[in-house]
C-alpha cells in the first residue's frame, strides 16, 4: 500500500522543516522562479507538492543543471530553437511545468524519458508503485443491425421530399 506524503516526508527527511532546507539549494535563480509568498515561504505548502517539487527540481538539475538548457532542449525537440519569443515566454514557466512539457515534447519526438524518480521507501526498498488505472466497463460498441431496404429507402424519400419543394 502506498504510504501517504507525511510519511514519507518524516521517512526520508525526518520532518518538514527538513524537506524545505532541502528545497533551499534549488530556489536560487538557475531552477527557481520566485512566486512564493514571502512572508509565509515554502513551510506552507502541502507534503505531496512539496516531494513532487523535490523529485523534480532534483532530476532537471542533475540531467540539465539550469532551466535556461531545459528550455533550449524544450525548442530543439520541437525545431524551435531560433524564435525567441517561444523560448521568452517558455522563460515565465516553473521548472515542474517545463520539465511535463519536455517529457511531453519528447514522447511525441519518440525520445525515451523516464520519470523523475519517486522516493524510495526504506522498508520496502520499491518506489510508491503508481495506481493501476480501471479497467474499462464499456464492451465494444454493437453492429446496428438495420435492414438494407431501409438504408435503401431513405434516398428515394428524400428524393420525393425534394421534388414536392420544388413544386409549391
Amino acid at each position: 500500500m502506498n504510504k501517504s506524503p507525511a510519511a514519507l516526508v518524516k521517512e526520508h527527511f525526518g520532518d518538514k522543516a527538513k524537506l524545505v532546507a532541502a528545497l533551499g539549494p534549488f530556489t536560487n535563480d538557475d531552477l527557481w522562479v520566485p512566486r512564493v509568498n514571502e512572508t509565509k515561504g515554502l513551510a506552507r505548502v502541502p507534503n505531496a507538492k512539496l516531494l513532487r517539487l523535490f523529485s523534480v527540481l532534483s532530476a532537471v538539475k542533475e540531467k540539465f543543471g539550469t532551466r535556461f538548457k531545459l528550455v533550449d532542449a524544450i525548442c530543439e525537440i520541437e525545431k524551435r530553437s531560433k524564435d525567441e519569443g517561444y523560448k521568452k515566454r517558455l522563460l515565465d514557466y516553473p521548472v515542474p511545468r517545463l520539465y511535463d512539457l519536455y517529457r511531453a515534447t519528447a514522447k511525441r519526438a519518440g525520445i525515451a524519458v523516464e520519470a523523475p524518480k519517486a522516493l524510495v521507501s526504506k522498508t520496502t526498498g520499491e518506489a510508491p508503485k503508481p495506481k493501476a488505472p480501471k479497467a474499462e466497463a464499456k464492451a465494444a460498441p454493437k453492429a446496428s443491425k438495420a435492414p438494407a431496404k431501409k438504408a435503401a429507402a431513405k434516398p428515394a424519400a428524400k428524393a420525393k421530399s425534394a421534388g414536392k419543394k420544388g413544386k409549391s
